[in-house]
């Protein structure tokens, strides 16, 4: 729901986020710029629910020796392989950043550039960065509430598009 890179959703921090507002802040690694995720209402909901097993730490993903530190950057790849996906040829954790971009573009028909800031990118304007300080929070919010509702509508068993030729 947030395809942050997984660097980012691991060391996520409980007081980063702002449940009644809907917002995570948080400091880009690439970057070192600041960033805000508008989290739609599922997911304002699921982290309400994983508050009450982690919330008590300073970890939404805390690792599984120690509370002390996130969980390891092998954790999302290996619970992917654990649900019997292939991360050398099918999906990584980072993968779902592209899966997403496509999606939001190609079926979702989201501006690129409101994809992109979402993504953390730098976004490239003709008049150069330095006058360009547009974050499009208000379409931002938008487009990440249309994302889960239509990732709700995949789990409920919406018509499944072919990527690369291949049903999924």
């Amino acid at each position: 729901m947030l395809f942050v890179r997984p660097s980012e959703l691991r060391r996520a921090e409980w007081a980063q986020f702002d449940l009644d507002k809907g917002e995570w802040r948080y400091l880009v690694t690439k970057t070192r710029t600041q960033n805000l995720v508008p989290l739609a209402t599922q997911t304002v909901a699921l982290l309400r629910e994983l508050q009450a097993l982690t919330g008590k730490g300073r970890f939404v993903f805390p690792g599984a020796r120690s509370t002390l530190h996130p969980m390891s950057e092998a954790a999302i790849n290996a619970a992917l392989r654990r649900l019997g996906y292939d991360t050398r040829t099918e999906i990584t954790g980072h993968g779902f950043r592209a899966m997403a971009r496509t999606l939001l573009h190609e079926e979702l028909e989201q501006k690129p550039e409101v994809i992109e800031h979402q993504l953390a990118h730098a976004v490239p304007d003709n008049r150069g960065s330095a006058y360009n300080w547009t974050k499009f929070i208000r379409e931002r919010r938008v487009m990440m509430q249309l994302w889960a509702d239509y990732l709700d509508k995949l789990n409920a068993g919406a018509r499944i598009i072919r990527i690369c030729g291949v049903a999924g």
